[in-house]
């Protein structure tokens, strides 16, 4: 395994080499770094070249320069050497460039990857699941829908309707009657739809849901809950049990009583410790989010293993998963006691979703009210991007599903009396993640890259910003520096891509 490492890092290094190389000469050709200096009438303009030009080395040749540009790099590379990616047009260095622009295209990008990936791989197993049901084809007919709608045109979507319109809602943060019986229909038919067995049952589950929507809907527009909402303990309870539930039926099976009560004594630990925790989370920083979320996953494994049974690693991961969810709802039930001072306040104006931007300039209110308007910033972004990917997930892993559901093992399985969740969660859903591994990866690793079209709409200066004007502008530097950083991504996970065939499958030993 190490050679085949080494081999492969070695690979990636000459590839590396090889292709910065290309990229550079044939930018250092593609245009002029002067042409602004050239048709300026600025009596300084000679001064101003020669500046430019000793500070780019731009009397050197491309491909010598191209060796100059390589020794300050290579120190990003080696530790212990200075990191010197050179400056752009305007004098600035590369690498606070790079790092204002990364922090924002992770914070944009990054949540979006991930939740596209859950949701769509979820949505793509279900719909095979299902397949040739109502709901397969209604997973179908959207995921095509959202694959073929152009970014830019979903994000002007989201800027009228879930930023403008939405802020004007929250002026009067009511529903009307016909609002809550049409949406409570709606919630009805798709339950009916999405739900299976005899039609009793599934007109029972369409009507209990579609009823609690509307009566949830009434209460909160009754209440206001939307002006000043909250959780408590209660709504914490009520969720956390449901995770619980969830993670249970997921995992171990009911069978498995010691692991769903382990799942419930995690969500009892979070009532208790809700109260005691507050003045903490008035302190709060990043750094103890951090602790406190290990300190979370550390309780929950202990209480798994506490309530033994005979897997006590499915009680643990029960445990552990439930703990992180009850840990969630608090830290959200926080930002929710700081809303209603974050939408009235003077640099606010009662219209919290932003439009542009990844924040408020200069706005430091502390960490919570901080956290919320980068939160009110990102929602647009993230979900117009979410919708674009996840339609690509939910159609490769639906593709891989159905492919693994007709193996001769899956049927072996069924026929030996194996329950249909050990069937789909054991058998079937770790091997069909095994064709998702490299996209996935792949995926990953090109996030840092940045979205070029999404960024542009909401005025954020990403690495998608980052790399089309230093394009535009013939800025070399700025550009080898894009290409330095993803390349060496995408190269990172790919070899994680190759490794992680090994962990899904045990048939897979990478070997030199």
């Amino acid at each position: 395994m190490l050679r085949y490492v080494a081999r492969r890092l070695l690979q990636a290094v000459l590839v590396l080499f090889a292709s910065s190389f290309l990229v550079y000469v044939l930018a250092a050709y593609a245009g002029d770094p002067l042409e602004d200096l050239r048709t300026s009438r600025d009596p300084n303009r000679d001064v101003l070249m020669a500046q430019r030009t000793a500070m780019l080395n731009l009397d050197t040749p491309p491909v010598l320069r191209y060796f100059l540009w390589l020794r300050g790099a290579s120190g990003c590379l080696v530790p212990g050497m200075r990191c010197d990616l050179g400056v752009n047009l305007a004098g600035y260095q590369v690498t606070d460039l790079l790092a204002r622009a990364m922090a924002q295209t992770i914070l944009l990008v990054t949540v979006a990857t991930i939740l596209s990936i859950i949701v769509g791989i979820s949505l793509g197993i279900v719909s095979a699941l299902r397949q040739y049901s109502p709901l397969d084809y209604g997973v179908t007919f959207l995921a095509f829908l959202f694959f073929s709608l152009p970014v830019f045109w979903v994000a002007v979507l989201l800027k009228e309707f879930g930023a403008i319109r939405f802020n004007d809602f929250l002026r009067t943060p009511t529903f009307s009657p016909a609002v809550i019986v049409t949406v409570g229909l709606l919630v009805g038919v798709l339950a009916y739809v999405t739900a299976y067995g005899a039609l009793k049952t599934r007109l029972m589950i369409a009507v209990g849901l579609g009823g609690l929507v509307a009566v949830i809907m009434a209460v909160v527009s009754a209440t206001g809950w939307i002006a000043r909402p909250f959780l408590g303990i209660p709504g914490i309870v009520v969720l956390g049990l449901l995770a619980a539930l969830v993670f249970t039926f997921l995992g171990a099976g009911f069978r498995n009583r010691r692991a769903l009560y382990a799942g419930f004594a995690s969500v009892a630990v979070a009532a208790i410790i809700y109260f005691p925790i507050q003045p903490l989370l008035e302190q709060a920083t990043w750094l103890m989010m951090l602790g406190l979320g290990l300190l979370t996953l550390a309780v929950g494994a202990g209480i798994g293993y506490a309530f033994g049974g005979y897997d006590r690693g499915q009680g643990a991961r029960v445990a552990m998963m439930t703990s992180l969810i009850c840990a969630g709802l608090i830290v959200a039930d926080r930002l929710m006691q700081s809303w209603p001072a974050y939408v009235s306040h003077g640099r606010i104006r009662g219209r919290p979703i932003s439009t542009v931007g990844s924040s408020t300039p200069g706005f430091n209110e502390g960490f919570w009210m901080t956290n919320i308007d980068t939160f009110t910033h990102l929602i647009l972004p993230t979900i117009a991007l979410m919708l674009i990917a996840l339609a690509g997930y939910s159609r490769y892993s639906r593709a891989s599903m159905l492919e693994i559901m007709n193996q001769d093992y899956i049927r072996t399985a069924r026929a030996k009396g194996v329950s249909e969740r050990s069937v789909v969660m054991k058998h079937a859903f770790r091997n069909a993640l095994i064709p998702l591994a490299t996209l996935i990866a792949f995926d990953i690793g090109g996030l840092i890259g940045g979205a070029v079209v999404t960024e542009n709409v909401f005025a954020i200066t990403g690495m998608g910003q980052l790399f089309i004007s230093s394009l535009r502008l013939v800025d070399l530097n700025p550009i080898m520096g894009f290409f330095l950083v993803t390349g060496l991504l995408a190269m990172v996970f790919n070899l994680v891509a190759d490794l992680l065939y090994a962990v899904l499958d045990p048939r897979v030993r990478v070997s030199a």
